[in-house]
């Protein structure tokens, strides 16, 4: 007849090695987990990047909406080498004579680089950039890229639209 310690001790022993993962199996599961969560991660990254190109181009609408409500106005477009901080703007670069940012203040920044980018259209420079009183040309890059190419968001007087080709090419302010 068997003693009870060891009747006890290897009915534990024996559930104890049922129950117990081997190390084999737990890495398995973790590379498995790592590999899900990696997935995840890079789609959430291209995901990220078409919401900061949806927002440049709510923002770039939005600078264009204003210049337009500028123009009607005072029949001109803001004048300067670098995007507006606020719109109207009478004295660039630092825009506080009252009235200035009516329309839109601040103007909106691009959501990784800082500002938008503007063709110079200050006097002297239409032999340049092809900008004038008459014209502006404000632009993102978008970081979503079709088939291998760049591709631009702009906004001008002619309204806003997508590009693959830079702003500004071409011997034009803007397209």
């Amino acid at each position: 007849m068997r003693n009870f310690k060891n009747l006890f001790q290897n009915d534990w022993q024996k559930s104890r090695k049922k129950t117990a993962f081997t190390l084999i199996e737990l890495l398995v599961v973790i590379t498995i987990i790592g590999t899900l969560s990696t997935m995840v991660l890079v789609s959430l990254g291209e995901a990220r990047a078409k919401a900061r190109d949806a927002r440049r181009e709510a923002d770039i609408r939005q600078i264009v909406l204003a210049m337009e409500m500028e123009f009607s106005d005072i029949e001109r477009y803001f004048q300067g080498a670098e995007t507006p901080h606020r719109i109207p703007c009478q004295n660039p670069p630092n825009c506080e004579i009252p009235g200035d940012g009516r329309y839109l203040d601040p103007v909106p920044r691009d959501p990784k680089e800082g500002k938008y980018h503007w063709r110079d259209n200050s006097p002297g420079a239409y032999f340049t950039t092809y900008c004038n009183e008459g014209h502006y040309c404000i632009y993102a890059i978008l970081e979503s890229k079709t088939g291998g190419k760049n591709w631009w968001f702009a906004g001008s007087e002619k309204g806003a639209i997508k590009l693959d080709i830079e702003p500004g090419s071409g011997g034009k302010c803007c397209w």
